[in-house]
């Protein structure tokens, strides 16, 4: 089984530095899949990741004050990404387009994962929807 089928996560799909954070925060464009606030920006393809697209989860100290929950949180939305990101990965790949995505929980209390799941399924949809125009 090779790393296509196994549908994994890697270090090179997450976005670390703190030039490209910056840079996604200020000139990225966003909508709302609630509890989740997506923030995107294309990107050269210098800068993106194998896979075409990075990706930050956030969950602000503001609305979750515990660290436990944010943690979890963090863990749902990492996962419902790495199993729905094949639709977003093959359209990134077929377009030739790089993105960086920042997924940002909105919400005061925790969510299910049945919740988290259907927003991430939903914001990739329109994602995708939005840029195979």
């Amino acid at each position: 089984m090779n790393a296509v089928e196994r549908d994994f996560f890697p270090k090179n799909e997450r976005l670390c530095l703190q030039k490209d954070i910056d840079r996604l925060f200020a000139s990225g464009q966003s909508f709302v899949s609630y509890p989740l606030r997506i923030v995107y920006l294309p990107v050269s393809q210098v800068n993106a990741s194998k896979s075409g697209i990075s990706i930050l989860v956030s969950v602000p100290k503001k609305h979750i004050r515990q660290a436990v929950k944010r943690n979890r949180i963090k863990r749902l939305i990492r996962e419902s990404y790495r199993l729905n990101k094949n639709k977003i990965s093959e359209h990134s790949k077929l377009s030739g387009e790089h993105f960086h995505v920042a997924f940002l929980y909105m919400c005061n209390e925790m969510k299910s994962y049945a919740d988290i799941d259907k927003a991430i399924r939903k914001a990739l949809e329109r994602f995708t929807d939005a840029h195979s125009r």
